[in-house]
């Protein structure tokens, strides 16, 4: 290695410290808890959109119905804390479990399914699932409140069993904590066996099966894990709101912006998801603090409008020529160039 490339390595290496430790520091400069409530839901939706490409991306397939796993893991948490009285911290892992068995359930048939087949059988599984929701009052002895949806009862204080804080800093370091974890859970497993053979499956499912690959087996496997993780994401989701309907939480429109998200951002990469949610999250945002009373929706509009430029120019996602910038920057300040045959 020559002593370019291992100039450019230190600065790669200490740039990536430095990024770590300014958003690790974020809440000790930054008090507002309107600008963390809007880090802390830019974080929830990379970490979602991360679970949602574990299937998405690397299976090559369209899941348009993965608000269902979060509504899953929300409800089972927050019926069990306010029913039986058990901590959401317990909870969340039964709505993870539960969300993994219905996404195997769901996903051995569906996978097999191919192209906008898939994707219209996942939007009608969500929308069965909410309207089922939507209609139900009372499970056993468990209160859903159908339309009305559920709060979460608030304790006084900072109450670390009942995943309940007075303050945003927590929920940040929490969701920033979780988010971290998945960003390295997918790398890993896009490193394994099975990730190779989930990326052959999606990329060429013929190639793959005629190399003795079970694709199928794969991808559930993949659903499994994004719908376990997209649960405990859903706990997370009704501990910071006290609060959550079956719209808000099950509605096809936040599974349409998680693909979004994913597919601008770049589906089948590790940093697409972040960087679609970094880039198009504070869109949602805005959009809904001044203007959801009369354009409501409309985010959606402007990502669907994005997403056809980046599909026409770009269509392997933003995260690729922004990569391409970082490296151009690193060989600049490093002094490293790359031969050029003549």
């Amino acid at each position: 290695m020559n002593s370019g490339s291992t100039k450019r390595k230190t600065i790669d290496t200490m740039l990536k410290l430095a990024l770590a430790v300014f958003v690790f520091t974020i809440p000790v400069w930054l008090s507002s808890p309107t600008y963390l409530q809007i880090l802390i839901m830019l974080f929830l939706f990379a970490y979602l959109t991360t679970t949602w490409n574990l299937v998405g991306g690397f299976a090559g397939v369209l899941p348009l119905g993965h608000s269902a796993y979060v509504g899953i893991g929300a409800y089972t948490s927050t019926v069990l804390f306010i029913s039986l009285g058990v901590s959401p911290w317990i909870g969340m892992w039964a709505g993870a479990l539960i969300a993994a068995v219905v996404g195997v359930f769901i996903g051995i048939p569906t996978l097999k399914l191919r192209g906008a087949y898939f994707a219209l059988s996942t939007m009608a599984f969500g929308e069965g699932i909410r309207v089922l929701v939507e209609n139900t009052m009372q499970l056993g002895p468990f209160t859903i409140n159908g339309p009305r949806g559920i709060s979460v009862p608030l304790l006084p204080g900072n109450n670390l069993l009942a995943y309940q804080f007075t303050s945003k800093v927590p929920y940040y370091y929490i969701i920033l904590l979780m988010l971290c974890v998945v960003i390295f859970i997918t790398w890993w497993f896009s490193r394994t066996r099975p990730g190779y053979y989930l990326a052959a499956g999606g990329e060429e499912p013929e190639a793959a099966q005629a190399l003795g690959v079970n694709v199928a087996r794969y991808k559930v496997l993949a659903m499994g894990i994004s719908c376990f993780l997209t649960a405990l994401g859903g706990t997370f989701l009704a501990q910071l709101t006290l609060y959550f309907y079956p719209k808000q939480i099950l509605g096809l429109d936040f599974s349409f912006e998680l693909a979004f998200i994913a597919l601008i951002g770049g589906r089948g990469t590790i940093a697409g998801p972040v960087v679609g949610a970094l880039l198009l999250r504070p869109v949602s945002e805005l959009t809904r603090i001044y203007l959801s009373s009369t354009l409501p929706g409309l985010h959606l509009v402007i990502f669907g409008l994005v997403l056809i430029l980046v599909m026409l120019f770009q269509p392997r996602g933003l995260v690729e020529p922004l990569e391409r910038a970082y490296n151009w920057f690193l060989d600049r300040i490093s002094g490293e160039r790359k031969e050029v045959k003549s």
